[in-house]
């Protein structure tokens, strides 16, 4: 299936995704062959955005579950997602990239307060920027702070890099005839409750019409294929469109 190729675009990664082999944490070679891939999307003339989940180092969910107050933990893997952020930022830049990160918590020593107009102007200027600590808020997953950046932003899409290549009606990894799709409307993705994104999110992109593009990061130089309209992945869009 051809899909469109998005200029700006918001790329979501779960933090999962810099952990490689590891149970746990960030793995410095992984971070730095995705980095190595977004740097090579910069070079396409993409403009781009990230935001980094927290999972790999604190989950606010789990966390609640094993008795911590809800909010608390929410907070506390915010603070994860700083520290991937800043991660990525680091490697980003032994690319040549240049880039900012912007905190929805401020920390003036290590980071920019999220200013929607500062950060536009960042991407104008050619930087790329990472968003981190959600939305500053507890209750709201990284997954609803993406799809409320990329409808700041201005996003043509929000690709949502995963660890399979699209999106299925059950778990690939544990049913072997799962079925993928090549594309979904935000109705059937909400009404049959596929584990895209978070019900909140895949609202907000389609209030905002913002396409949804689910691709696996994992395989290497997957990320510039899919972003020429190319590759396996599953497109969630107006229905019709």
């Amino acid at each position: 299936m051809t899909r469109p190729r998005f200029n700006r675009i918001l790329l979501k990664l779960s933090g999962e995704a810099l952990m490689g082999p590891g149970q746990f944490g960030i793995d410095p070679e992984t971070v730095a062959g995705l980095a190595a891939e977004i740097a090579a999307a910069k070079a396409q003339g993409h403009e781009l955005c990230l935001v980094i989940g927290g999972g790999n180092i604190f989950r606010g969910m789990a966390a609640a579950a094993r008795g911590f107050d809800r909010a608390t933990g929410d907070y506390m893997g915010m603070l994860a997602t700083v520290m991937n952020a800043l991660a990525v930022q680091n490697a980003l830049e032994k690319q040549g990239v240049d880039t900012r990160v912007q905190s929805a918590i401020p920390m003036a020593s290590v980071s920019e307060p999220y200013i929607r107009r500062r950060a536009l102007r960042h991407i104008e200027k050619g930087r790329i920027v990472i968003f981190a600590a959600g939305t500053g808020n507890p209750y709201f997953t990284t997954d609803t702070a993406a799809a409320l950046r990329a409808a700041e932003m201005g996003c043509d899409a929000l690709f949502k890099g995963t660890s399979v290549d699209g999106v299925y009606d059950a778990d690939p990894k544990k049913v072997a005839d799962a079925r993928r799709y090549d594309a979904l409307s935000y109705s059937r993705v909400l009404a049959d409750n596929l584990k895209v994104m978070d019900a909140a999110a895949v609202a907000l992109c389609r209030d905002n019409e913002i396409p949804i593009v689910v691709f696996n990061i994992r395989q290497p130089g997957n990320l510039a294929q899919v972003l020429a309209g190319e590759g396996t992945a599953t497109i969630v869009q107006t229905e019709g469109a």
